[in-house]
This record gives C-alpha cells, structure tokens and sequence, in this order.
C-alpha cells in the first residue's frame, strides 16, 4: 500500500532569518510521502520571499494570512493538510532527517497509539545561555497522570495520529502558550503515547524566543491544569493535583528569586506549595536557597 501521507506544518511569523532550514530538514527526510504546508502569520519581514524559493517542490505548499497568532496558524495548517500523521516544525528549528523513518513505523504497528515523541537536541545562540538538559520522566502508554504533573513532550518531536488530532479538537485558540501540553493533555484521555530513546528534532535557543516569556507562559499554565480539572473531573488523581500544583508553585518560585529577583512573590509560591505538599524535602531546602538569595542580593 506505500508509506502513508505525513502532513508537516511550519507556522511562522516574521522567521525569513530561519524558516529556510526548518523546511529544508522536513524536505530531506529519509521518509520520502511527505506535504508541508507554511502558515504566514502575516510576518513584515522576507518570509515570503524566501519561501518563495521551496514552491516548485510539488510537496510545499504556502498559506498567508493576517496575524492571528501562532495557535490560529497552527490550526490553518491542521485543516489543509491531508496525511494521515500530522507532524510539527517550528520555523526556528530543524527536525532530524530519520525523524518520520523512525516515528511512523510505530504508529503504523499499534492503533492504540495517537502520539510519538522523542528526545531532542539543542542549537544555542549567544546570548542565550547554554542548555541543561532537562530531567524528567518520559514514559509511553497511558501518561495522563505523568503529563498533568509536567509536558514532558518536546513540541516538535512529536507525531500525531489524524483521527486522534480531529477527536481531541486541535488547538485551544483561547491560549497563548501551552496550547501542545493542553492538546496532549486531552489526547491522552483515549490514546497512548510512544517515547522513543534518541532524538529526532533539533531546538534552538536564542534570546528573542517566545519561550523566554515566563510569566506568560506560567499564567497559561495555572489556566490550562484548572480548565483540564473542570472539564474532565477525575481524569487525574487528587493526589497528582494536588502535586501537580504543588511542582508549579516551586518551579516559579524558583524563576522570580534566582531570575527575576523577585524574591517576596517567590516566597508567597513557595507558601502555596508547601500548603498543598507540606512534607516536600525539596521544597522546604528551596525556603532556604530562595531566603539566602534574597540576603546575598540585599548585602553590599
């Protein structure tokens, strides 16, 4: 029968200096049924020019719209693509050239199976500074309870089943941010997902990112575990809220003292977490290292 179609979207705005590689890394997979649709967020810079350059491979396609944000983009993508696997390139990143040879094999083996991630690797440009790899669990079946606690799901690793995309509803254009941990958040209530142990995507770090935007990004993040609790009640574990709000609290205590420097806010986060988790180790030693930070800033 072939290999089944992939459908890849590249949402970009204002990305000319990037979106060349991104979608030379899709066009050069080993996996050759491939469709990649550009969603031009109304970028004011060369973007269309330089994508200009890809359309008489019969496989790119370009869809311009006025800015309506990278949720919107994400979606007019989603609803003019065809394949039967949906997969996803930011247009300052790059994925792997093995990444679709080594993902729709597993999809194509087990119907239970709506999502495959992976590891990824990382590209930094100065001044951002440099990456530490990130230590968090990345397990495979029913991850619901694992993924209310943390997006454990590098973005752009993952490939997605169509029919498991269409029954969750695609993105959440009422969010700014975190619109991929609510998407497979959702999923995971009928689906399974695939970790795969090596990586397939390439993310770059540079410091006009949106993902610097951290209190953005954990604003949307409070938003999106109380809409997933209100929606679907029961889904997760009292426990796993309770830790799941308790883990949130901590995390951005830690960016406001050591980041931000707003060391009164980071202690009003760590009285929340401690109030839900009071026995936490981890959190009781943050008390400190935020108390000392807060001292060491003040002395002369």
């Amino acid at each position: 029968m072939g290999e089944p179609l992939v459908s890849v979207v590249i949402a970009t705005y204002n990305m000319g200096k990037y979106v060349a590689a991104a979608i030379e890394s899709v066009l050069a997979q080993t996996y050759s049924n491939v469709e990649l649709l550009v969603v031009d967020d109304g970028s004011s810079d060369d973007t269309r020019e330089v994508v200009q350059r890809f359309l008489s491979d019969p496989r790119v396609r370009y869809l311009a719209q006025k800015n309506s944000g990278q949720t919107v983009a994400k979606n007019v993508g989603i609803r003019a693509s065809t394949g039967k696997y949906v997969g996803f390139c930011d247009a300052d990143d790059r994925w792997m050239p093995h990444k679709l040879a080594r993902q729709v094999p597993v999809l194509e083996a087990r119907e239970s199976v709506g999502v495959v991630y992976s590891k990824v690797s990382y590209i930094v440009e100065p001044p951002a500074p440099p990456v530490e790899e990130p230590k968090v669990p990345c397990p495979s079946g029913r991850v619901t309870e694992d993924l209310y606690l943390i997006n454990f799901i590098p973005f752009g690793t993952a490939l997605v089943r169509r029919e498991a995309l269409e029954q969750a509803g695609s993105f959440n254009e009422t969010y700014r941010m975190g619109i991929d941990w609510d998407l497979w958040l959702r999923m995971s209530l009928r689906w399974e997902f695939v970790f795969i142990d090596e990586p397939t995507y390439i993310y770059r770090i540079w410091a006009g990112q949106m993902s610097n935007n951290w209190q953005g990004r954990y604003e949307q993040c409070f938003r999106i575990m109380r809409d997933f609790e209100n929606r679907h009640p029961g889904a997760v574990s009292r426990d796993r809220v309770r830790e799941a709000w308790a883990h949130s609290y901590a995390s951005r205590a830690r960016i406001r003292s050591f980041q931000s420097r707003q060391h009164l806010a980071a202690c009003g986060d760590v009285l929340r977490s401690l109030y839900l988790q009071p026995r936490n180790v981890n959190t009781w030693r943050l008390v400190g290292r935020i108390a000392a930070n807060a001292v060491g800033f003040r002395a002369p």
